[in-house]
């Protein structure tokens, strides 16, 4: 069985660049890797991303938010994720069930038990085994992300960029419980250092677990 690894945090705190890195150096290290991400990660539900970050839905409702989310990961697990782990990979997961709680309940609203029912029965029993949550204050992160929007060319995946900075805040908080709740899972990393210093950090740390796993 394989090493499921997830990343989180809330927009523009610096994940996307660091699973990446990790990916890379656990490459050099010999390690079998997966990269992937939510919402997408196979074709169906990339359409379902599509759909998710598009600016121009600003009016989808929160239930209907929740339950494309739990179709896309329904098949990313089914299609991807599952198949790997039996294969023996680490997979790097670029966001997942950690982010529904924190951006469908504790930024929407929504009860946490609707969104722990969905989780349950989109990831088949499937739950991270170590999660890197990157700690962002929410008004830098905002404007990192916002200057990756403006450079990037493609559809502009920015939705919930435009949310306002409580919301964020309130995603940021519910993560940062989420991580005090299960601190053998989480490792929390300050997002505030250069690129390097934190992709050397997490390296170390995930190494220290994968040789806990195997030792």
């Amino acid at each position: 069985m394989g090493f499921f690894i997830t990343f989180e945090g809330i927009e523009g705190c610096g994940k996307t660049t660091q699973i990446r890195n990790l990916s890379d150096r656990l490459t050099v290290a010999g390690y079998n890797t997966l990269l992937t991400r939510e919402p997408g990660g196979c074709r169906i539900a990339d359409k379902i991303r599509a759909i998710l970050l598009d600016a121009e839905n600003q009016g989808m409702v929160p239930l209907t938010e929740l339950l494309l989310y739990a179709a896309a990961r329904a098949q990313h697990v089914a299609e991807v994720i599952v198949p790997a782990m039996n294969s023996g990979a680490i997979v790097l997961c670029d966001r997942f069930t950690d982010a529904t709680i924190a951006y469908q309940h504790n930024g929407r609203g929504i009860e946490r038990a609707t969104i722990d029912s969905l989780n349950s029965l989109a990831c088949q029993s499937l739950s991270p085994d170590l999660t890197v949550l990157m700690d962002c204050d929410v008004a830098t992160g905002l404007a990192r992300a916002k200057r990756r929007i403006e450079g990037a060319s493609g559809p502009r995946e920015e939705r919930f960029e435009l949310e306002a900075l409580p919301f964020h805040q309130r995603v940021r908080d519910g993560y940062l419980r989420l991580a005090a709740d299960q601190p053998n899972r989480f490792l929390t990393i300050s997002a505030s250092g250069t690129i390097d210093e934190i992709s050397r950090e997490i390296t170390e740390r995930v190494l220290e677990r994968l040789a806990l796993k195997t030792g």
